[in-house]
């Protein structure tokens, strides 16, 4: 393996790091009070908001690794920032630590949808923490997932170590395959170039209908359509909350392209609804769905956006700086809907942002052709391998999509040019890296689960 200097863009670290990997019995130390704390630490912020949101998420972090994992993005990076421990890898540099990242890589943040062009696709479907670092935080940190979701699956421990290796073996040449090219600006995975549970959720998102959507979640009544109310799902908001959201429309409008946006019509709020129960590391952050008129006064067409209360990039913790605040308009709305934008093609025209009662939001439509990924149906090696190759190439993606090519005076480079030249001709060596980093740190995730499920059934505060 080439050994290379690595100075991170935008971190401060004073020397070169030269230490290995922690062995998984190092990595799987108890750090118990230290979790809580931290555990507490995020979450408590989110307390006065939606209390029976975050006891969601804390049940629903206690049902596996793999969901505590998902849960907890920021101590992801609180670790990803302990480079003594967790050292920065050998296969990057300066210029690829400024990678535009999703930030928070795993399956289920990926799934089937339509982008704007009508074209039914597999891709990333959360932007939340994007943000950028470096591009191997966003593979070990799926690595990891696969490492955690195929346990789970009951893959054997052989076959989950060649799932990493294969997923690492697609990006990197799915990457070098954009270098010198612009293939990555028409790139996209349809159900005629997958196979297996990827193309199965292209063709299920493909095959919903608006119909279906609003039946879901709305009625008619008088001509009017509304919101139900639905346990644990949707819950009417009251006249004040109404009234913020409605004056919240005039900045998400403004945030739209005059290029993209619609007539003023279009966007008239006819209901909300508070939404609840959805996602995991998300849970406690206010989360609207918004029903407006859409390209006509007929109620089938209505459409629901969905408005979701942001943050701080998880990223942040480790590359604090590292995305200068101007680059997203000082507004963590902004920049969940620019990553978004960045790394997407054909983006939602009504993806955009606002600010209400002084909390940013992002907002894009709660489309009725999506569907989620489900990583429960990888019940095989096979199925698993087939997967992981398809979202390796997606992040590739990501990475070559989201540099000069969507904006030039961000970022100057062309990324996957320099990800390729960085790795060198050496995947095997990042392949390596990579999967002796996830399976240290998969070790230390079931150990960190096993201590927050215990200290959640003693009582502790955790937010």
């Amino acid at each position: 393996m080439k050994l290379r200097r690595l100075f991170a863009a935008g971190l401060v670290l004073s020397t070169l790091c030269t230490a290995i990997l922690p062995t998984q019995a190092d990595a799987a130390s108890s750090r118990k009070p230290w979790l809580v704390q931290q555990i507490y630490n995020y979450n408590h912020p989110f307390a006065a908001n939606l209390t029976s949101e975050l006891a969601t998420k804390m049940t629903k972090m206690a049902t596996s690794a793999f969901y505590f994992y998902r849960g907890t993005a920021h101590l992801f990076y609180q670790d990803t920032k302990n480079t003594a421990t967790w050292p920065v890898s050998w296969y990057t540099n300066t210029i690829t630590n400024g990678v535009w990242l999703a930030g928070d890589m795993h399956m289920q943040n990926m799934g089937g949808f339509r982008d704007a062009n009508g074209n039914a696709v597999l891709d990333t479907n959360d932007f939340d923490e994007g943000y950028w670092g470096s591009y191997t935080w966003d593979l070990r940190r799926m690595a990891v997932a696969i490492l955690l979701a195929a346990e789970e699956k009951g893959i054997s421990s052989t076959d989950r170590q060649n799932l990493v290796k294969n997923f690492v073996d697609s990006y990197a040449t799915q990457v070098a395959a954009f270098k010198g090219n612009d293939t990555e600006l028409s790139y996209r995975l349809t159900s005629s170039n997958t196979s297996g549970i990827v193309k199965d959720t292209i063709q299920a998102a493909d095959g919903k209908t608006r119909s279906s959507l609003l039946a879901k979640y709305t009625a008619v009544s008088s001509g009017l359509r509304y919101f139900l109310t639905l346990s644990g799902s949707l819950q009417p908001v009251n006249s004040s909350t109404f009234s913020a959201l409605n004056t919240s429309m005039t900045g998400y409008i403004n945030s739209i392209a005059s290029s993209k946006r619609k007539s003023s019509s279009y966007y008239l709020l006819k209901d909300a609804a508070l939404r609840l129960g959805a996602g995991t590391g998300s849970l406690g952050r206010y989360r609207y769905y918004l029903l407006i008129d859409g390209p006509s006064t007929a109620t089938s067409d209505d459409v629901i956006l969905e408005m979701k209360q942001q943050t701080e990039s998880a990223v942040s913790i480790a590359a604090s700086g590292n995305m200068p605040a101007w680059v997203y308009d000082y507004h963590n709305g902004s920049r969940a809907i620019k990553s978004m934008k960045a790394m997407l093609s054909n983006t939602d025209v009504l993806a955009g942002y606002t600010t209400m009662n002084s909390l940013p939001f992002s907002l894009y439509e709660r489309s009725p052709y999506q569907e989620d990924f489900d990583y429960t149906l990888l019940t095989t090696y096979a199925k698993f391998n087939d997967a992981i190759k398809y979202m390796g190439k997606v992040i590739a993606k990501n990475h070559a999509l989201a540099d000069k090519d969507y904006d030039a005076t961000l970022i100057t480079y062309s990324m996957d040019k320099e990800i390729t030249d960085v790795i060198n001709g050496d995947v095997s060596g990042l392949k390596t890296e990579t999967l002796n980093y996830a399976l240290s740190y998969a070790a230390q995730v079931k150990q960190d689960y096993t201590d927050f499920v215990s200290a959640k059934n003693s009582g502790a505060t955790l937010y």
